[in-house]
């Protein structure tokens, strides 16, 4: 038997600020109408957002409850690097 569930986790589109407590934060979707309680929060062990209808909406009030999240530098595959020297590397 197959069951349907109202909420669940989402990929965040950004990385996630933890709470002050330090508990890791996860994005919710609640698929119900906005009029029947649906929408997007985020949660941790201790505390949630309201439901928004956007996720944007849920983390901007993340933001002003636990601070803004931490930038990750995007990693690149396609870096070639070059063993390149200032000394003389001749084998004359």
């Amino acid at each position: 038997m197959k069951y349907l569930t109202t909420q669940r986790q989402i990929a965040a589109p950004w990385p996630m600020p933890s709470c002050r407590a330090g508990h890791t934060a996860r994005l919710m979707e609640d698929r119900r109408r906005a009029d029947a309680g649906g929408g997007h929060f985020i949660e941790c062990q201790c505390g949630r957002t309201h439901k928004h209808p956007s996720t944007h909406l849920a983390l901007q009030e993340w933001t002003r409850l636990y601070g803004r999240a931490t930038p990750v530098a995007p990693t690149a595959n396609n870096v070639v690097q070059l063993g390149l020297g200032l000394g003389d590397r001749s084998t004359g």
